[in-house]
């Protein structure tokens, strides 16, 4: 198998300083980080470092500057139209609460519905769960098919007028799954409903244009996209934006305070009280930049040649099933899979012995595995700095803790 796409493993310090020690197959959890973020980081801190947008001084405005600049390289690497629709957070987790306290206030109410799915991680189910009990509304999970895909006839058979938001996930950190958000965006827009599409495990392997999807929110995290950790952002529509009331109090939020009356900053300044992270913005953007610059070298292409790869000789292994849809066109590099009588936990034990780092479990979506009638898997998930080689290295890592488990 032949790679056209050459992984740079050298701009990574954490792969480059591991060197064949290490197999690092745990990018759907977390991705490792290129030098040019790090870089960034430590410039800031370096040469800019200041509050935003409350001084005068030269300083703050250099801070000010590239935190603003960071906001319209992430509104532009998701096919925003305008930086205001774009928010920072936490991540993706805390975007979704974001929407789940600020929006759905305003539309639901006793008889209401909101629809998610079995596929989803728990960060796209519970802050729904808690909207729906304050509101009285109901949550409508859409069924999975036996090979982990979404039951678009099921979904069309929950889309009623008491739909008003639909939250699915973009792709299933799970089992890799793409789902069809343009045909779940335009159905859920023909009962007037609106949609939220948790796109954690999407952007660092799919193009995004959210204008072109159509979608009305759109929630990614920095960490899983080769940046920091502990910074994302969400994506909303401007005209449900400005709708929103803020969900926390504090500086930078305000237009003005009385004790009488306080009014509020437009977005998305409504939504980020208190000092934000001002360095993580700055690093999201060297590494959006970063993997943009891989997508156009022919990275996605490389990843589904390393999924296809690495499905194969999985399911070549005897006792050895992969969980999920086919690949192709409906599949990011995730493969996740169980081996007959032996627990998930015990083969990532096995792997990691051998210098392969796995995940295992139920990766936050319990839902998923109990409709699947399996506690868990082992999930590989591949980023843009592994190898074919390494793929071999798993492979014969889990055809040793066959043998072992067996004995």
């Amino acid at each position: 198998m032949a790679e056209v796409f050459h992984p740079y493993r050298q701009d990574f310090p954490f792969i480059d300083n591991r060197g064949d020690s290490l197999v690092y197959l745990d990018n759907a959890a977390t991705t490792q980080k290129p030098k040019v973020v790090l870089d960034a980081l430590r410039d800031f801190y370096e040469s800019h470092n200041a509050n935003v947008h409350r001084s005068a001084h030269s300083v703050s405005n250099e801070a000010t500057a590239l935190f603003e600049r960071a906001r319209q390289v992430v509104a532009d690497f998701l096919g925003a139209g305008k930086p205001e629709e774009i928010v920072w957070t936490r991540g993706t987790t805390e975007a979704i609460n974001l929407v789940a306290q600020c929006y759905a206030p305003l539309v639901l109410s006793a008889g209401s519905q909101v629809v998610t799915s079995h596929m989803e991680h728990h960060s796209n189910i519970v802050p729904w769960q808690l909207a729906c009990e304050r509101a009285g509304a109901e949550l409508k999970p859409v069924r999975v098919t036996s090979n982990g895909e979404l039951d678009l006839d099921h979904y069309r058979e929950l889309l009623t007028e008491n739909v008003q938001l639909v939250a699915v996930g973009h792709v299933s950190n799970a089992l890799g799954t793409i789902n069809p958000v343009e045909k779940i965006i335009k159905m859920a827009h023909q009962v007037g409903a609106k949609v939220l599409l948790d796109g954690a495990q999407a952007a660092a392997h799919v193009p995004i244009d959210v204008k072109e999807l159509g979608c009305d929110f759109y929630a990614f995290s920095g960490h899983k996209t080769y940046g920091p950790t502990g910074i994302g952002a969400l994506y909303g529509k401007l005209e449900l934006l400005q709708d929103m009331p803020p969900w926390q109090g504090g500086g930078e939020m305000i237009e003005h305070v009385s004790f009488e009356k306080t009014t509020y900053q437009a977005p998305p300044y409504r939504f980020e009280a208190g000092t934000p992270d001002i360095s993580g913005p700055i690093g999201l953007q060297a590494a959006l930049i970063y993997l943009q610059q891989q997508m156009d070298r022919g990275l996605i292409e490389y990843e589904d040649r390393l999924l296809r790869h690495t499905t194969s000789h999985l399911s070549a292994i005897d006792g050895v099933k992969v969980i999920g849809p086919a690949i192709g066109k409906t599949k990011c590099p995730i493969v996740s899979f169980v081996m007959e009588d032996a627990h998930p936990a015990d083969i990532a034990t096995l792997l990691d012995e051998q210098g392969v780092a796995v995940r295992s479990g139920h990766h936050c979506a319990i839902p998923l595995m109990e409709s699947l009638g399996i506690p868990g898997t082992v999930r590989a998930s591949i980023g843009m700095y592994n190898r074919v080689k390494e793929i071999g290295r798993l492979v014969d890592a889990v055809k040793t803790a066959r043998r072992i488990l067996k004995a």
